[in-house]
């Protein structure tokens, strides 16, 4: 999956309750963002049709569901996901090797057969929520990069594009997984001025940038901003500073190579 520009790699959480609020939010924002996350309560709210609306008016869709069962049922589910015309969807790595070895297969599978472009399946290593007295909590010893490292490790291992993950853990995936396209997607992004909310293991959109994130998942300080789209440019341009050291010559170049490739 190309990621050419700054706008590309900001994904905006729609994290409303009704079809009619995300319609008009992806309206105002196509544009000037790169990708839309739908979650579990607009997905719960709106079901599927919504992301078939989105994906015909021209925008990309995060499915973030965060498929975690037996094997067989999140192979079976991944299928639907690679048919509804998702960019990306995802599984929980704590689901395990076999579960996501098999829906990795059958999404590829599933895409070739019936000529269908290929979804990016990635795997949520720990949530942002957790810290180290969660863990405690659920009688786990490891400190969150462990786990985050070894999670990250084996969704590699059996297949998967990438993981999502805190950016504090995006160095260390980055030492732990060699393969250079392997995805980060950073969740519960925050400007350098916004307050964390409920997410604990997190730091700026330009430090998560910096250290090699691909995407970043930004919600709240979009839907809450008196003008959504200017938010949305403002952190466009905040991903764009942070990208340093690319040049306007390189991202020229990269657009025309996508281009001359499709």
């Amino acid at each position: 999956m190309e990621l050419n520009t700054a706008k590309d790699k900001l994904i905006v959480a729609l994290d409303v309750n009704t079809a009619d609020r995300g319609l008009q939010l992806v309206a105002e924002l196509r544009e000037s963002v790169g990708m839309f996350k739908i979650g579990m309560q607009l997905f719960t709210a709106a079901g599927p049709d919504l992301v078939r609306q989105i994906i015909s008016r021209g925008g990309r869709v995060f499915l973030d569901l965060k498929y975690h069962d037996i094997p067989n049922t999140v192979c079976l589910a991944g299928i639907e996901a690679t048919r509804l015309g998702v960019s990306i969807f995802n599984v929980h790595a704590s689901g395990g090797r076999e579960m996501m070895q098999r829906t990795a297969a059958a999404v590829a599978e599933t895409a070739q057969r019936e000529n269908l472009p290929r979804p990016s399946v990635i795997a949520v290593t720990l949530l942002t929520s957790i810290d180290t007295a969660t863990l405690k909590e659920l009688a786990i010893d490891d400190a969150p990069p462990s786990i985050v490292s070894r999670l990250a490790l084996l969704a590699q291992e059996a297949g998967l594009d990438g993981v999502v993950a805190s950016a504090q853990e995006i160095p260390t995936i980055r030492r732990t997984v060699s393969q250079s396209d392997f995805l980060i997607v950073t969740p519960g992004m925050r400007n350098a001025t916004a307050v964390s909310d409920d997410q604990r293991r997190t730091t700026s959109i330009a430090e998560a940038i910096k250290t090699g994130s691909d995407y970043v998942v930004v919600g709240r300080p979009i839907l809450n901003a008196p003008d959504p789209g200017q938010a949305a440019r403002q952190i466009v341009a905040e991903i764009a500073a942070a990208l340093g050291t690319r040049s306007h010559t390189t991202d020229l170049a990269e657009q025309v190579h996508a281009q001359s490739v499709h």
